[in-house]
């Protein structure tokens, strides 16, 4: 008896050594970087240069305690990263017919919220190691959406009884090769660094798949940015076309003011900043 208490009790010590172990290797791994991967919000805001930018201070003027959002450094360097990807932007908007303004204008205030939120160390270190659920749960590409919500712009797309069927060029646009991982693929759209064009292409797609049910619904929101990216915001769920559609949604501050998303994305859209790449 005594020798099997012995044992077990070796065994127990040896289990929480290699627990202690794996902790402390992931801890340096961490450390390391070794466990950034694609997707993860480093590379999700390689969309910017920041190497120049300090986006806690919350105006470019240091003696300014409060400011407006475009005397932010984060949206110097949103204005930034938008001027690179203006040519990706035109020819998303050539293809899709939604303007380029427009797609601008949704983006913009989801990265916004990258610089002013607290979720960096949470997606760095977190999402590569899938600890608090699954991929599903977090936003991708340079404008958030969700597995979920891609994989919804693609059932929409296919789907000409779906009050949301934007037309048959859009599910031409997103169709996979034959024979492709669909789910594999969808994860690399959305997380390519290097080009942005599939992240920018559903960014699109969801927008004229949201115009196109409050059209068939009798109400036209195209020239409504703070309605549409307020919508983009909170989903399709959450659509319910009226004559009355709300600027709303997440609230984001920077600068030392809070703004909604669908607020901050239509003082941008309504603002002469990059007029002469995304003109109105």
């Amino acid at each position: 008896m005594r020798r099997l208490l012995k044992r077990a009790a070796v065994v127990v010590v040896l289990v929480f050594a290699a627990v202690g172990a794996v902790f402390v290797g992931v801890y340096v791994a961490m450390q390391l970087g070794l466990f950034n991967v694609r997707g993860s919000i480093a590379e999700r805001n390689a969309f910017f240069d920041t190497a120049s930018t300090t986006p806690n201070i919350p105006c470019t003027n240091a003696d300014q305690a409060v400011c407006g959002w475009s005397e932010t450094p984060e949206w110097q360097v949103v204005k930034g990263g938008l001027q690179k990807d203006a040519g990706v932007i035109a020819r998303v908007a050539k293809e899709t017919g939604v303007s380029a303004r427009l797609i601008a204008t949704v983006v913009v205030p989801e990265q916004t919220r990258f610089f002013t939120s607290n979720r960096e160390v949470f997606k760095r270190y977190f999402e590569p190691l899938k600890i608090l659920g699954s991929l599903s749960q977090f936003s991708l590409g340079v404008s958030g959406i969700k597995i979920e919500t891609a994989e919804a712009i693609e059932a929409h797309a296919n789907n000409a009884d779906s009050a949301f069927y934007p037309g048959p060029e859009i599910a031409t646009l997103l169709e996979y090769q034959q024979g492709a991982d669909r789910g594999t693929e969808l994860y690399n759209r959305l997380t390519d660094a290097k080009n942005h064009y599939y992240s920018l292409l559903y960014t699109a797609a969801y927008i004229k798949e949201i115009e196109m049910q409050w059209e068939r619904a009798g109400f036209d929101i195209s020239n409504n940015p703070g309605a549409v990216a307020t919508l983009f915001n909170v989903g399709f769920q959450a659509s319910h076309p009226n004559g009355s559609p709300r600027t709303a949604g997440a609230i984001i501050e920077t600068g030392g003011r809070a703004y909604s998303y669908g607020e901050l994305a239509a003082l941008f859209y309504n603002s002469s900043e990059l007029t002469d790449v995304f003109p109105k």
